[in-house]
């Protein structure tokens, strides 16, 4: 089973609950050529500084990479976590934004370089580390407590977007969620 499989059965079963809490709310994101042509202002974040949208949008199409469908960079999943982070998260963000600082602080000790310039290569192996990790450990406890919130607010953003519902739906709404009773039909 494909990784992006093993991803929707997830959100279809234990994380439906969640993503239809966190109703995803789309801004449109344009170019500031395109807005200075239109006379509209260009997507900024709200929380991240542009260092930190980098990491998130290189982390949202490591977990969900593009395939025959786009990624998590094409479905803006940078932006919904920001939003999320400004007008959901208790803390403004700051937790998110702890856990950004521990992976690059992570990524120069092993490589000497911030997590956005390593080779994607290097980039999963210490992802697939993190994950591998429990959040008590000493010396990866952080960042794997860090990733999980990561994947999951991927996923939300994924999955609410209108690239992840499309995903949801290709094959059609399956015979099984319709009823089949005849005074229901």
């Amino acid at each position: 089973m494909k990784r992006r499989d093993l991803i929707k059965t997830a959100v279809l079963g234990a994380g439906s609950a969640a993503a239809a809490q966190a109703q995803h709310v789309h801004v449109k994101t344009i170019s500031p050529a395109q807005a200075a042509a239109s006379g509209a202002e260009a997507w900024t974040p709200q929380v991240f500084d542009d260092h930190q949208n980098a990491t998130v949008i290189q982390l949202s199409e490591l977990i969900i990479p593009e395939t025959d469908t786009g990624g998590g960079k094409a479905a803006k999943v940078n932006e919904y976590i920001d939003l999320m982070l400004h007008d959901v998260a208790e803390d403004k963000g700051h937790s998110f934004l702890m856990g950004l600082g521990w992976l690059d602080g992570h990524a120069l000790d092993k490589h000497q370089k911030p997590f956005v310039q390593l080779s994607e290569s290097q980039q999963v192996a210490i992802l697939e580390a993190l994950d591998a990790a429990d959040e008590d450990d000493d010396e990866l406890g952080p960042g794997a407590k860090f990733f999980k919130q990561a994947k999951s607010m991927t996923v939300q953003g994924y999955y609410t977007s209108k690239i992840g519902i499309d995903e949801l739906n290709k094959n059609g709404v399956p015979s099984t969620f319709a009823c089949t009773h005849g005074s229901h039909a």
